[in-house]
C-alpha cells in the first residue's frame, strides 16, 4: 500500500482544523501518516524543548531515541539546517544514530512554526531507499497547513 498523499492531506485537513495545540496535532499527524503506507516502519515528531535539543514527541512504532541534539544524526541535521533530509542509506550518513537497529533508510522534516523549528517529522524504513523526493515534497506540504498558523 502507497500513500495517496492528496487523500492523505484532505483526511489530516479535516482531523485538524481548529485544533492550537502543538503535541495533540503531532500525535495526530503520526497517527495518520504511520498508517497510511507500508513503508513506514516508525513515524514519529522530536521537539525542540531546548536550544539545540529534540526529545522524543508523539510517535507510532517501536521506541525511539529520547534525546537528540543538533548536533547528531538526521533528526539534527534537519532541526539545524531547517531542511528536509532524504537518506536513501542510513549508514552511509555522517552520524547517524541507530534508535532502531532495523532501520534502512530515513526521511526528517522540519517543522516550522511561526516563531520557528519546533521539531522534527522523522520517519523510518526497514527498506533501502524507501523515500522519494515526492514523499518530502508532499509531507513538507501538508506539515506548512497543520502547523503554519501556530
Amino acid at each position: 500500500m502507497k500513500v495517496d498523499y492528496e487523500d492523505l492531506a484532505k483526511h489530516i485537513a479535516a482531523l485538524t482544523t481548529g485544533e492550537t495545540d502543538e503535541v495533540a496535532l503531532m500525535a495526530t499527524l503520526a497517527c495518520e501518516i504511520h498508517h497510511s503506507d507500508d513503508r513506514f516502519d516508525w513515524t514519529g515528531f522530536y521537539r525542540v524543548t531546548e536550544p539545540e535539543l529534540l526529545k522524543i514527541g508523539p510517535y507510532q512504532g517501536g521506541h525511539g531515541c529520547l534525546v537528540i541534539p543538533f548536533a547528531r544524526g538526521v533528526c539534527g541535521a534537519a532541526a539545524r539546517t531547517g531542511q528536509t533530509q532524504l537518506v536513501p542509506d542510513v549508514e552511509a550518513f555522517p552520524g547517524h544514530i541507530a534508535c532502531a537497529s532495523s532501520t534502512r533508510s530515513e526521511l526528517v522534516i522540519p517543522v516550522f512554526a511561526q516563531r520557528g523549528v519546533i521539531g522534527v517529522l522523522d520517519i523510518d524504513s526497514n527498506q533501502p531507499d524507501a523515500f522519494t523526493q515526492e514523499d518530502g515534497d508532499a509531507l513538507e506540504a501538508i506539515l506548512r497547513d497543520v502547523f503554519a498558523a501556530l
